[in-house]
């Protein structure tokens, strides 16, 4: 085992209420109940030492040849560690059952199956849990071999094994155990999390071991087969949207930005934020990419948890919303260092809660109105009251929008005018007054269109650079930044406006480097944090967005084939590409993989379109010889 493995060395699985994290090596190194968000039970992700883990690997000489792979059972969220040794092949099957209807539950369960494909192997497994981000004690039961139980304050993890393995105590806290199958044998272990005066659960079969791995690979292919999405780049859209699915707390609808904290942009660095809560901006662009493929139901159940969170009468900074929210809709996300974990690979410090929930971002609202729409929570069909809460928020807007804020990137080096927050604002009015007169709504139409107007006057003005001949950071600087690349998606410009494809342009000279695209440059535009970062995979997709957009279509698809080899072994990508190809930050990152869905149809859609277009001009031709002579 691996102190750190590489962020991008594991695969994910959850219940849609939590998640964890097992490593290429069969560690379950992160694993938070009852929620993304609750503190975790394993944690070795961010202290090797004082974080606990899970871990099920073979038993093999040290100086042994083993090749480790690990996959997904194609279109679900059952991931498959495979260990091939001397003596034989081995598996560790692993997955988390859903909850069906999705209530909130405190019991959680991950299921491990270990099974000898071909010769014999032994597996070892130990189980080492670490309550509360490792600061909790926890007493261990063990005494049947069979069952074991950990409990902590006010929750308990019990542990069942079946088949020929018997759990022995290792110390006074922990568990380990280790089995030899020969091929075609099998042996489980269950993990049940739950609350400590929650009744243990009944023991369980082989039989319902079998059913329940049917259950969650049968909802995985109900799930995804709602997707409508057939296009060139199928199995990546695929996993993407499992894992945005995989990333949503299904009681409420909310998606979390990421599975994980404190992994840091920049190996030793101090950028280690905390994601496992949902962003106004990232879930409202998911929205968009999870209606397109056909997952109405998403789509909606997130535009009612934002209608809630305005129905909640505004935030506790005195604005309308929050840039961010737990997945409950709770508004405070206190942020406090943990200073007895060390960090992945020394990346400290590891931060639990986000005080950046208390910034300023204009932008939130441009995105907020239009998840709203897309998700179909404006417009004929929403309740009179709804649109009400709408018009209030655009009213509010209109006397709002002219102010600076800490930006789309939560820099913490203070307010400016930044560009692409006015651009937001423009978009929230924009979205509102077609709304409006789409549906023939009461709404004070010459107030939101005069704001609007304003707006692209002011950013047409101010944020444009007549030296830098392009769309620039904030006003009066010469900065790039690639949060405007989605000034195209949103209709701010036409894709081929000539001050779009100059801005285009800038940013390939001097944000992109093998078509990965930097979000700024820290250094021309200080942001108040030591260190460097690598390129925002976000930014990397929507560019190849803007360039299929542009009519650009060799560039975009090369750069995007590109973009995909930077993918880990399974399709999961986490925040950032280094500088020499390694993942870097929360893994996996929601912002990506919406990100890809979005080039990816895109791209589909240009590329039929000149395929459309090639066949005509074919047709043309057979009709009448002449077309296009001399």
């Amino acid at each position: 085992m691996h102190r750190y493995p590489p962020i991008a060395e594991h695969g994910l699985i959850g219940d849609l209420q939590t998640c964890a994290l097992v490593s290429s090596e069969g560690v379950l190194d992160w694993f938070c109940s009852p929620r993304f968000d609750s503190p975790s039970v394993f944690a070795s992700l961010l202290d090797d030492g004082r974080g606990g883990y899970f871990a099920i690997t073979t038993d093999v000489p040290r100086d042994a040849d083993v090749v480790t792979r690990q996959l997904y059972l194609a279109d679900t969220a059952v991931l498959i560690t495979r260990s091939l040794t001397p003596e034989g092949v081995g598996e560790v099957v692993d997955f988390m059952p859903v909850h069906e209807p999705h209530t909130a539950t405190d019991r959680h369960q991950v299921v491990r199956v270990m099974r000898a494909v071909r010769g014999t192997v032994r597996f070892v497994l130990e189980c080492r849990p670490r309550f509360d981000y490792g600061r909790a004690p926890h007493a261990l039961t063990c005494d049947d071999g069979a069952t074991a139980r950990f409990d902590g304050p006010g929750i308990t993890a019990h542990l069942q094994a079946l088949g020929p393995v018997v759990l022995e105590a290792d110390g006074t806290a922990d568990v380990r155990a280790a089995v030899t199958l020969s091929e075609g044998e099998r042996a489980a272990v269950l993990l049940t999390v739950c609350d400590a005066d929650t009744a243990a659960p009944p023991p369980v079969s082989p039989g319902e071991v079998i059913e329940a791995f049917d259950a969650v690979r049968d909802f995985w292919h109900r799930w995804i087969g709602r997707c409508t999405y057939r296009g060139r780049w199928q199995q990546m859209v695929n996993r993407s949207a499992i894992t945005l699915k995989l990333m949503t707390y299904a009681p409420t609808g909310a998606p979390v930005a990421a599975a994980t904290m404190g992994l840091p942009e920049q190996e030793g660095g101090e950028r280690n934020w905390d994601y496992r809560y949902t962003w106004v901006r990232d879930a409202s662009l998911a929205v968009r990419a999870m209606r397109d493929l056909g997952f109405t139901e998403e789509a909606h159940a997130f535009g009612g948890w934002l209608m809630r969170r305005l129905r909640d009468g505004g935030a506790p900074n005195g604005e309308p919303l929050q840039i961010m929210y737990r997945v409950d809709g709770d508004p405070y996300l206190t942020e406090e260092v943990l200073g007895h974990l060390e960090g992945w690979r020394g990346s400290a410090p590891v931060r639990a809660g986000n005080g950046a929930a208390d910034q300023l971002q204009m932008d939130i609202y441009g995105e907020a109105v239009h998840g709203l729409v897309q998700a179909g929570r404006v417009g004929d069909a929403v309740g009179f009251d709804d649109w009400r809460l709408c018009t209030a928020l655009l009213d509010w807007l209109c006397e709002h929008w002219d102010r600076p804020d800490e930006g789309i990137w939560e820099t913490r080096g203070g307010r400016k005018d930044f560009t692409y927050s006015r651009l937001m604002c423009w978009v929230a009015l924009d979205r509102g007054i077609r709304q409006a007169t789409a549906t023939g709504r009461p709404a004070d139409l010459a107030r939101w269109t005069a704001a609007r107007d304003a707006i692209m006057e002011q950013v047409m003005t101010l944020g444009w650079s007549g030296e830098r001949q392009a769309f620039v950071q904030e006003y009066g600087s010469s900065v790039l930044d690639a949060s405007l690349l989605l000034m195209p998606m949103v209709g701010f410009v036409t894709p081929k406006d000539p001050r779009w494809l100059s801005t285009l342009d800038a940013m390939d000279r001097e944000l992109v480097s093998d078509s990965l695209v930097h979000r700024y440059d820290p250094a021309a535009s200080p942001d108040g944090l030591r260190g460097s970062e690598g390129t925002f995979s976000l930014c990397s997709f929507l560019y190849m967005y803007a360039l299929a957009r542009a009519g650009r279509l060799d560039q975009a698809r090369y750069a995007f084939d590109k973009m995909l080899t930077y993918a880990n072994h399974v399709g999961l990508f986490a925040e950032e590409v280094g500088l020499t190809g390694e993942q870097l930050g929360n893994f996996p990152q929601a912002f990506t993989h919406l990100a890809l869905i979005t080039a990816a149809l895109a791209l589909d859609s240009a590329l039929d379109s000149e395929r459309g277009s090639a066949r005509d001009a074919g047709r043309g031709s057979a009709r009448d010889p002449a077309a296009g002579a001399g």
